[in-house]
């Protein structure tokens, strides 16, 4: 007899995911089996199979971001399940943001898990959460500061994140809320981070296949007061935003707020390369953006060329907004001799000589 279909979905997609990490290091010459159709399963090769002694020491090294909550020790145990099979090494990280009381001791229990669990290495990380863009960014932003150096410190070719179709679906809402534009309602990518270094295995599933599965292999869960608190817009989101969706949409909103962002993905990207490679066409000898040539490209287009020339000029992507980038457009679309536009990051745009000078204030 088989796993539990929810034990079977999560470690079928934990194999998905190690498999492409390893046909992305894979010598050319001695090729892997890829997956196909929406069933398949890799397959597990002569060279792959478990070894009583492990994997060998320079096998790869793929890490888990685990918080103890149901999502993230699902994928735990399919990763501490599937890794060995493949003859991967998988290790585990929980940061501790030092937000709640007792919060180390909680960190130390989560390690202690993922080391019966059999990962090796485990390691508790403290952060210090500052106050740049609210609670909820600036505590994203120290804990994936925290991944990134874990994954240099021990040479990990991946970390695999929790996330879920539910949290797709809210990703998407507030994008939406927003108003920050098509990349914003793409979601969060199945692979993103330099290199590729960020995996999340479980965008296809709901959040309850993940809690199910734990409940089945009887591994314990913490869930964190941060999720049901409504001082977070996230929290509102989930425990009201999307029920009452629900109940004035029917059933499957999740499902198509998730195929939502898959679709602006596949645009938003096509987009993106577009503008990168009409922006060499739109700038003089010197460098300089030239306004009527910018004028003639499509908005879409011209506005990502405006939004990277402004990243490059030092503003913060993180707090650059559409409406920035739409005052910036109107020194071209509605020129009327109009002053500099100041940016985040002390980032002027001027107009000059027909030409869009965008530099450090």
């Amino acid at each position: 007899m088989g796993p539990h279909p929810a034990v079977a979905a999560i470690r079928l997609a934990v194999r998905r995911v190690l498999h492409d990490i390893l046909n992305d290091q894979h010598t050319p010459g001695t090729p892997l089996s890829a997956p196909s159709g929406p069933g398949a399963q890799p397959p597990r090769t002569a060279e792959r199979l478990p070894s009583p002694l492990g994997p060998p020491l320079d096998a790869p090294l793929v890490l888990v971001a685990c918080s103890g909550g149901a999502d993230s020790m699902a994928l735990a145990s399919a990763l501490a399940f599937e890794a060995p099979r493949l003859g991967v090494r998988a290790g585990g990280i929980t940061v501790d943001h030092g937000l709640q009381p007792g919060s180390d001791l909680r960190a130390d229990e989560v390690a202690l898990r993922l080391r019966e669990l059999g990962l090796d290495p485990v390691e508790s990380v403290a952060v210090t959460v500052g106050r740049d863009g609210g609670p909820e960014a600036a505590a994203r932003d120290a804990r994936y500061a925290a991944l990134d150096a874990a994954a240099e410190r021990h040479g990990a070719t991946a970390v695999l994140l929790g996330h879920t179709r539910d949290d797709q679906a809210e990703t998407v809402l507030l994008g939406l809320a927003r108003g920050s534009g098509i990349r914003s309602l793409s979601g969060m990518a199945a692979v993103s981070g330099a290199d590729g270094r960020y995996r999340r295995p479980f965008l296809h599933l709901d959040r309850q296949t993940a809690r199910k599965a734990c409940l089945v292999q009887s591994l314990p869960v913490w869930d964190d007061p941060h999720n049901a608190d409504p001082a977070y817009t996230r929290s509102r989101l989930r425990h009201e935003g999307l029920p009452a969706l629900e109940k004035a949409l029917g059933k499957g909103v999740v499902e198509a707020l998730a195929r939502t962002a898959q679709l602006s993905r596949d645009d938003a990207d096509a987009l993106d390369a577009w503008a990168s490679q009409a922006e060499a066409g739109v700038r003089d000898a010197t460098g300089l953006l030239e306004c009527a040539k910018l004028y003639a490209l499509p908005p879409a287009v011209r506005r990502r060329i405006l939004r990277r020339a402004a990243i490059e000029a030092g503003a913060p992507a993180g707090s650059l907004f559409a409406r920035h980038i739409e005052e910036v457009d109107r020194l071209i679309t509605g020129w009327r001799g109009q002053g500099a536009i100041n940016l985040p990051g002390r980032v002027v745009a001027q107009r000059q000589g027909g030409r869009l000078v965008i530099r450090q204030g």
